[in-house]
């Protein structure tokens, strides 16, 4: 890296160290397929070696574009194995193009569109990625009036309009149902995501379709859902179990609202793996270290960013092909 008080290092830099020309080494970190691989290795190296990081006041100037790529998150998430992998990934798949990740928040009680429209009339990244994903989502409705790239972890009512990754929730609700019902469970309750959001919609779906085959009876759980914190998922699961004595199964939608209605059942008195079971998905397999009862199903959230991350690279630069869809089943047990 270079001392603090030495000029910092420019396109012309390079080319001198390289060898190439200005507008060749451009090219190369911008990633021009008319450039060799090579010539982009060899760029990209020297770049690396003496800290070469892109003007984007001078980007944008001359281009419009930032190479930047905003993760929008909503601030009440727990840090959790899911959120972790989902920033991890789209870093890692970027790692080798010209653009960079930011993670723009936003807070409870805030308007979910407040970031959106930050971005677009900032003109602070060239698209967005955006999950918790609405039916009738107004920042996707927004977006595609305004024709802005992005891609969405889930599906709307438009899924057929824009790229998107999702994971098959309606598969995940059917197999948690199916493999409950198998063990001898009868009376299955589901802790929800909000129910505006498509998965939650896609998970009871799932859930329903399997137990109308059975005479097992399935609910949600009322007044909860896996969107609360960790504390109220444990105050709600315990005080449901204590009025519901008859309820022998949990489906649970992420690892943390496993987490927390595991020791909420235990507050409630219950016993993993004899008088309750917990069936849940997770992106990192620790669940079964916690508790060696609970069920677990693996959402793939590191291939999940990687698309994302790929999908929204051709929004932006491919915006008149069809845009990059694709739906990833559960990996059972």
């Amino acid at each position: 890296m270079p001392d603090s008080d030495k000029p910092r290092p420019t396109l012309r830099t390079i080319a001198e160290l390289s060898g190439l020309a200005v507008p060749t080494v451009s090219r190369a970190l911008n990633d021009a397929p008319d450039i060799g691989v090579a010539t982009k290795e060899k760029v990209r190296a020297i770049a690396s070696q003496i800290g070469y990081v892109p003007n984007r006041a001078g980007l944008r100037l001359r281009t419009g574009k930032t190479n930047v790529i905003s993760l929008v998150l909503c601030s009440d998430h727990e840090v959790t194995d899911h959120t972790g992998q989902l920033v991890s990934s789209i870093a890692d798949a970027l790692r080798d193009t010209r653009y960079h990740l930011i993670v723009t928040p936003y807070f409870p009680g805030e308007d979910p569109m407040k970031p959106v429209r930050y971005i677009l009339e900032t003109g602070s990244a060239d698209a967005l990625i955006l999950n918790r994903i609405e039916v009738e989502d107004p920042r996707v409705a927004y977006l595609l009036r305004r024709q802005f790239p992005f891609a969405t972890y889930g599906r709307t009512k438009w899924r057929d309009q824009h790229p998107y990754f999702d994971f098959d929730n309606v598969a995940f609700g059917r197999i948690a149902a199916q493999e409950l019902v198998r063990s001898g469970r009868r009376r299955i309750a589901m802790l929800t995501p909000p129910l505006t959001q498509n998965y939650a919609q896609d998970m009871l779906k799932g859930a329903r379709e399997a137990i109308a085959k059975t005479e097992a009876h399935f609910e949600a759980i009322p007044g909860s859902s896996s969107d609360e914190s960790g504390e109220d998922i444990k105050e709600h699961i315990r005080d449901f179990l204590l009025r519901r004595t008859d309820i022998d199964s949990i489906i649970a939608p992420s690892s943390t609202a496993a987490i927390f209605a595991s020791v909420g059942a235990e507050g409630a008195g219950r016993v993993l793996g004899q008088d309750l079971d917990i069936f849940a998905k997770e992106a990192v397999p620790f669940l079964q270290h916690f508790r060696h009862a609970i069920k677990v199903v693996r959402e793939d959230v590191q291939n999940a960013g990687s698309f994302l991350a790929k999908a929204a690279i051709r929004a932006i630069e491919a915006p008149n092909k069809a845009p990059s869809q694709d739906i990833i089943s559960p990996k059972q047990f």
